[in-house]
C-alpha cells in the first residue's frame, strides 16, 4: 500500500479531482486546505507584519491505494495539475504499513 500526497494549486482541484475520479481502483481521497511556501519564497522574500501574508494557498490531496495504482495516479496528477508556472505543486510518494477500518475492523488493502 502507498501513500500519496499532491499539492496543487487550489483553482486546480476541480479539474485533478473530475480526472482521478475516473480511476477504476481508487477507493477515495481526501483533501485539505494547506498554506505553506516553497523555495521562490523561502529567501528574500518581503515579511509583513502579518505571517499569513508570507505563505501561499494550496490543497492537500491524499489518497491510500494499492502498489499497482501509484503510477497511474501520480502520472495523472501530474499531468492535470500542470500549468507550467512556477508553483504547479509536488507529489509525495510513501510507504503506508497498515490501514484499519474504522467501522468493521478490516485491516490492510482491503481497508482502503
Amino acid at each position: 500500500m502507498k501513500e500519496i500526497k499532491a499539492y496543487i494549486k487550489p483553482h486546480m482541484l476541480s479539474k485533478v479531482t473530475r480526472a482521478l475520479q475516473k480511476i477504476e481502483g481508487l477507493t477515495g481521497m481526501s483533501v485539505t486546505d494547506v498554506r505553506g511556501f516553497g523555495r521562490g519564497r523561502a529567501k528574500g522574500a518581503p515579511r509583513s507584519d502579518d505571517d499569513l501574508l508570507d505563505y501561499s494557498l494550496r490543497m492537500k490531496i491524499e489518497i491510500l491505494c494499492k502498489d499497482e495504482y501509484v503510477e497511474e495516479i501520480v502520472s495523472l496528477i501530474e499531468k492535470t495539475a500542470h500549468t507550467g508556472l512556477r508553483g504547479d505543486g509536488k507529489i509525495c510518494v510513501t510507504p503506508v504499513e497498515m490501514a484499519v477500518r474504522i467501522s468493521t475492523g478490516e485491516r490492510g488493502e482491503i481497508a482502503i
